[in-house]
């Protein structure tokens, strides 16, 4: 079965290694100049800074692969799990296990999406043998020493903010004051500057916090108070905030807690988002920047170019969507246009 991952579900500790082999042996490691030749099999490590079985993840997978049809890859998949587990012990640990994985198993090209993934493996790798190709990057490139490098390319993730405040504002025309909302992980900052850089552009809503939050507690205390004092809220980092036991609250139990408790339009960037209740979003397309990857990957072994000639640039393409169910739950009337060119989910994940 050429080109496709099979997840089998495994526990904690080394059981979190997601290992799929799909085809049979690869080859060793060659330098991607002497990769062009047609006919090979290879070895491509798949590491997630998430989980499998979220469709953020899921999807950047799936577009890698389909810009891999035709080429023989066995696939082996490791997921760091680090949305759900945000300790610095549990990330030290997958850290070195995937690193443990890159040095045993010696691929032919790793792919690497989002952020953790960058700053707690593949960074340890800038100028090294094996080439790597990363999406769903916030951070700068040359955060993580990539800037030069000779053997690390990818996809940067850049929000769609305009796009989604104008949307927004479609739906909600009563809309002028805005908070947004981020749990503690670094990957937020490199968000807000670049919102904040842009706010200008939107001289009709005024951006009246930027809250950084640690506990659900503080959450609640905080959306009670928007209820009084803004229009709408971003509904940014919400995947790091702490119950009483100092564990992460699933982001969806996150969500639907805002669907019962808050009466404010609001908006994020990611399609997961909508389904859980989230008003709307022109959302980054997961399926888009694993399909960019997948092209770079595609040129790495099969052209035989080398990663430092690709650009490390964005995917443009935004995809707007709207909770009809939230809408209505808000008292927000949907214009046609909208709903003929956005993607419309008509009920919360947990209804249906």
């Amino acid at each position: 079965m050429k080109g496709k991952a099979r997840f089998k579900g495994l526990k904690n500790g080394a059981k979190n290694l997601l290992l799929v082999a799909i085809v049979f042996a690869g080859l060793l490691v060659t330098p991607w100049d002497a990769l062009s030749d047609t006919g090979k099999r290879y070895k491509i490590l798949h590491i997630m800074s998430y989980h499998a079985g979220w469709a953020w993840n899921d999807e950047q997978l799936r577009g890698f692969q389909d810009a891999l049809q035709g080429v023989d890859v066995e696939y082996r998949v490791f997921a760091m799990d680090t949305k759900r587990n945000s300790s610095e012990e549990w990330i030290g640990k997958v850290a070195q296990e995937a690193k443990s994985l890159i040095d045993t198993w010696k691929p032919d090209l790793v792919y690497a999406n989002d952020d953790n993934a960058q700053q707690y493996v593949v960074k340890d790798y800038v100028n090294g043998a094996i080439p790597f190709v990363f999406s769903a990057v916030n951070a700068a490139p040359e955060d993580y020493g990539f800037a030069g490098s000779s053997n690390i390319t990818g996809v940067l993730e850049q929000e769609h903010f305009l796009q989604t405040m104008w949307l927004l504002k479609e739906i909600a025309p009563g809309v002028k004051k805005v908070a947004v909302v981020v749990d503690k992980s670094p990957m937020w900052g490199p968000v807000l500057e670049r919102m904040k850089s842009k706010q200008g552009q939107l001289p009709k809503l005024e951006f009246t916090s930027w809250d950084v939050i640690e506990t659900f507690d503080e959450f609640k205390e905080k959306m009670a108070t928007y209820q009084n004092t803004v229009d709408a809220v971003g509904l940014l980092g919400i995947f790091q905030f702490k119950d009483a036991n100092g564990e992460n609250v699933d982001y969806r139990e996150v969500l639907r807690w805002v669907c019962d408790h808050s009466s404010l339009p609001d908006f994020s960037y990611w399609k997961d988002r909508i389904t859980y209740g989230t008003l709307c979003a022109v959302t980054v397309s997961a399926y888009e920047q694993g399909l960019a990857a997948g092209k770079i990957a595609r040129g790495i072994l099969v052209e035989g170019k080398s990663p430092a000639s690709y650009a490390m640039q964005t995917t443009a393409k935004g995809e707007p969507a709207v909770s009809l169910a939230r809408a209505r739950k808000l008292g927000l009337k949907v214009k046609s246009d909208i709903l003929l060119t956005a993607e419309i989910t008509k009920a919360f994940e947990w209804e249906k």
